[in-house]
């Protein structure tokens, strides 16, 4: 998934594209890079990836998934799962439908079978909300999500108990429809999902009372989920089987959760990198000093000032930032020093300012103070 381009950015639509200019971009491109009609190397293999991101973005279930997730929100889809839904008939009219599904990878055969097989069930996906501290340790949270799962009454089998379903009028029990076109290539066959049973090729003449002819119910459960230690901002965690029931007893879907840090008052934070801006005054800065540094651990550490350190400054402390997912090194703390200069001065530290100025060269003209600053002191 990682190496994917974007999807948008595949079909050449910006991401408010509506679904007629999807539609619109994927069509010209489809056309371009069909196999049959193209002569372009590499046309292949273009033609999936249109044919991918069309199938994404024309679906708004997938596509809102994607917008939210990248293309981590579409693992655990198959390559049926991408195209099911998908209406070529409407975009081509006049290519082979058989034939482009054998391009994607699971063939006219495949698709013979409709939906009366076991199927997976989809992917739930939902956010976690951690603090920094919690991503260095890592944590456990209780999540709750709502999901499907298989009826208790029926089973799945979505009629009521001792009720079979009847065999489709229109399909006679295959679950698919065969329609023969004539197109400039020659006469295709194209086979598409029974619309009458969806594909299933059974009709449920008595629906059961608890889950009204769905086989599935809707239910809250509370998911307990380990977070390891330096997950980041925007990982993604799954878990697996606690997603959506799978029809006739197919496999349950995954939950997916986003993982999400919030802001922190002290540190920042970048990878494995910590950073945090440390206030000193002049003296510190000029003399040197031994500081006391915060650590995400909770505890300080003792840091080293070296004399003439200069505003702006940054020192590394190695080892003080944050855990890996990755490896057992930790990451680095960088410290960078701010020299603070003091607003207001008593007689003794203009005095000896004074002298310092004098001592290093320095001609210091002192600045009259204004009416408007003289009104202050009245007041102060």
């Amino acid at each position: 998934m990682a190496d994917k381009r974007d999807y948008y950015e595949v079909l050449g639509v910006d991401k408010t594209a509506d679904e007629k200019e999807i539609k619109k971009a994927y069509r010209k491109l489809a056309m371009k890079y069909h196999p049959d009609v193209s002569e372009e190397e590499g046309s292949e293999e273009k033609f999936k990836e249109i044919s991918e991101a069309y199938a994404v973005l024309s679906d708004d279930e997938k596509r809102q998934r994607y917008d939210q997730f990248g293309h981590a929100g579409m693992e655990g889809y198959t390559a049926e799962d991408f195209y099911q839904n998908v209406n070529f008939d409407d975009i081509f009219q006049g290519f082979d439908i058989g034939n482009i599904f054998d391009l994607f990878g699971f063939g006219g055969g495949s698709r013979s079978r409709g939906r009366t097989g076991p199927q997976r069930g989809s992917d739930i996906y939902t956010d976690v909300h951690i603090t920094l501290e919690e991503a260095f340790n890592g944590c456990e949270k209780e999540i709750k999500v709502t999901r499907s799962e298989l009826c208790p009454t029926c089973n799945g089998s979505k009629s009521k108990p001792g009720h079979d379903p009847e065999t489709c009028p229109t399909c006679k029990g295959t679950g698919q429809i065969k329609e023969v076109s004539n197109t400039f290539l020659g006469q295709m066959v194209n086979v598409r999902p029974c619309r009458q049973c969806g594909g299933t090729g059974k009709i449920i003449t008595d629906p059961c009372d608890d889950c009204h002819g769905k086989g599935s119910v809707r239910k809250t459960k509370t998911i307990k989920l380990e977070i390891p230690e330096g997950v980041n901002e925007g990982n993604h965690l799954r878990v697996s089987g606690e997603g959506n029931c799978g029809e006739k007893a197919g496999l349950e879907g995954d939950l997916i959760v986003s993982v999400h840090i919030k802001h922190h008052k002290t540190f920042e934070r970048e990878g494995d990198h910590l950073y945090i801006e440390q206030q000193i005054s002049f003296p510190q800065a000029a003399l040197g000093d031994i500081i006391s540094i915060p650590t995400i651990e909770g505890k300080e550490v003792e840091f080293k000032i070296t004399p003439g350190t200069q505003s702006g400054t940054v020192f590394k402390l190695k080892g003080q930032g944050m855990t890996s997912v990755r490896h057992s090194a930790r990451g680095n703390l960088y410290v960078t020093v701010t020299v603070v200069v003091p607003k207001k001065l008593n007689s003794k530290q203009k005095d000896l300012l004074t002298q310092f100025a004098e001592v290093s060269g320095e001609e210091i003209k002192h600045v009259e103070k204004g009416l408007k600053d003289k009104f202050k002191e009245v007041f102060n």
